[in-house]
């Protein structure tokens, strides 16, 4: 009878432990909560500058695309949209002269926007290029002719416009 009384006295010691310690305290939560939010500003701090030079690379690749496709639209109809018809020409059919006679959809709507939310700039004749088309970004200030443009011209980094 002893032994029994004995395990029983070790289970019931061990239960009781375990039901003690079933959950998290609310400082270890807190602490745990603390760590991932210093985790976290840390890695946006250092992320910031980051952001702007992805946009920037997608800028550029967004221009070679619209390039392409602008190429594209003048081998069909020879010739290349006017500044009045822009690179809308390349979404839907112009209905200003001159008008294509083998018109085809190049591109969707929503590839004519930069990452900044704005309309990517066309001119023809250009005034970097006068002997073909500007294509640009009015880069993070939305302002035209700043020094965050950026465009098609020789050195994509060349401010203004």
């Amino acid at each position: 009878m002893k032994n029994i009384r004995c395990s029983s006295l070790i289970h019931s010691n061990r239960l009781s432990r375990a039901t003690r310690r079933e959950g998290y305290t609310l400082i270890e939560i807190m602490l745990v909560l603390s760590i991932i939010a210093i985790l976290l500003s840390a890695g946006i701090y250092y992320m910031v500058g980051n952001v702007d030079i992805a946009r920037e690379t997608r800028v550029r690749g967004d221009i070679q695309t619209l390039t392409t496709q602008l190429r594209a639209y003048e081998m069909q109809n020879l010739y290349m949209p006017t500044t009045e018809q822009g690179l809308q020409a390349l979404v839907t059919m112009p209905t200003t002269d001159p008008k294509p006679r083998r018109w085809s959809q190049l591109m969707q709507k929503d590839g004519l926007i930069d990452p900044w939310g704005q309309p990517y700039q066309y001119m023809n004749p250009g005034k970097h290029n006068p002997t073909g088309f500007d294509l640009w970004s009015m880069g993070a200030d939305r302002q035209d002719g700043t020094a965050d443009d950026i465009g098609n011209w020789e050195d994509s980094t060349t401010t203004g416009n």
